[in-house]
C-alpha cells in the first residue's frame, strides 16, 4: 500500500512540475517577452522612465499618437531592423512569431492609452 501511495504522489508531482514549467515558459507570451526585452527602455506600460528618456531623447511613448502612426507590421519591422544607433535589432533574440507577438502587445499598450 505504501508503494502505491508513494508512486501516485511521485507521479502527481511530476505532472504538476511539467505543467508549471510549460505555463511559466511560454515562448510566445508577448508580455513576458516585452518585459524581458523592452521594459528597461520603454517602461512597463509603454512610458519610458525619466532616466531612459534623458539618455535617449528620441525614445517614444506608446500612446494614441503612436497608434495613429504605427501599425503592428511597422512595429515588427523596427523590432527586426532596429532603429538608429539607440535601438538594436531583436531578430537574433526572438523568432518571427515572437517579434510579431511583441509588436501586437506594444500596439495594444498604446491602444489602451487611446481609449477613454
Amino acid at each position: 500500500m505504501k508503494n502505491k501511495s508513494l508512486m501516485l504522489c511521485a507521479g502527481l508531482l511530476a505532472v504538476v512540475a511539467v505543467s508549471q514549467r510549460a505555463w511559466a515558459q511560454d515562448p510566445t507570451d508577448a508580455k513576458t517577452l516585452y518585459e524581458a526585452n523592452c521594459k528597461k527602455c520603454h517602461g512597463v506600460r509603454g512610458v519610458p522612465p525619466k532616466a531612459m528618456k534623458t539618455k535617449f531623447e528620441k525614445l517614444v511613448t506608446f500612446d494614441a499618437a503612436f497608434v495613429e502612426k504605427h501599425s503592428v507590421d511597422s512595429i515588427a519591422k523596427v523590432l527586426v531592423k532596429g532603429k538608429g544607433e539607440d535601438m538594436k535589432s531583436f531578430k537574433d533574440k526572438m523568432t518571427a512569431e515572437q517579434l510579431t507577438a511583441v509588436a501586437q502587445y506594444v500596439h495594444e499598450l498604446a491602444s489602451k492609452k487611446a481609449e477613454p
